[in-house]
This record gives structure tokens, sequence and C-alpha cells, in this order.
């Protein structure tokens, strides 16, 4: 027999939480924020790869929690290219068990040189990898997805 949780249940689980000294009530329905099959958090895993995924990859170690794309080159802009690497630094899903760091180049007359990231770069690629790592979790215990 499946059992609901009614809204007023939740809401007066969350009031009465503080006053007992717990954190947060951990709902049945919610899935481990720590999945560690291969050696980091999976669900950052995965979306860092989803996010990515149309550069062309030179490093790939998911024990390492290490992407390492090689240097893309948009069809928009040819004189310019990009490399990512993505660090997934802990088993726990977590803003700061990730980092992201961005290169970029431009083609001149001598060739490639180094030039700045566009600011907002590297935070935007975090909150997206972020945001489908929780989707990914949130999917994880939800019927029918």
């Amino acid at each position: 027999m499946r059992r609901f949780v009614t809204p007023v249940f939740l809401l007066s689980l969350a009031l009465l939480a503080p006053a007992c000294g717990s954190k947060k009530p951990k709902l049945a329905a919610e899935a481990p924020p720590r999945i560690t099959t291969i050696g980091i958090n999976a669900y950052l895993w995965r979306a860092a790869l989803d996010t990515i995924g149309f550069m062309p990859l030179a490093q790939v170690d998911s024990n390492g929690g290490v992407i390492i794309t090689d240097w893309y080159v948009s069809p928009q802009s040819a004189n310019e290219r990009v490399k990512v690497t993505v660090t997934v630094l802990d088993t726990v899903l977590r803003a700061d068990a990730l980092k992201v760091n961005v290169q970029r180049q431009t083609l001149g007359a001598t060739g490639w040189t180094e030039a700045t990231v566009r600011a907002g770069t590297v935070q935007r690629l975090e909150e997206t990898i972020l945001s489908k790592a929780r989707d990914l979790r949130r999917a994880a215990v939800s019927p029918g997805r």
C-alpha cells in the first residue's frame, strides 16, 4: 500500500524541526545526495558530461573526477577557441564539490594567444552542471520519469 504525505504534514514537520533541535527532516522519497559507485558524486559527474559533452573530450577520469576537453572552436566564431576542465571534488552533491576552469584563446596574425574568459562564464557553467545534477537526483526517485 502506498502512503501519501499531505502538504499540511510536511509543513508541520518543517515548523517543528527547529524546535526539536533537528536540522532538516529527511523525507523517505528523497534520493541520497551521496552516490559513490564511481568514486565521486555520480549526479555531478553525469551532469558535467551532459553539459560539456558537445565538446571533444581529451581526458575523462571518473575515479579522479576530472573531465578535460580538447580545444573547441564554435562555428559562430572561428577565430576563438575554449578548453574546459571540470573537477568533481566530493562524493556529496554540493556546490563546493565542483570546480570548473575555462581557458580561452583568440586567433591573431601570430597564431593562438591567451585571452580573458568572459565574465560569468565559469559561474554559468557551474550553475548549469549543479542544476542538471539536482534534476538527475530528483528524477532518481520520481516515478514515471
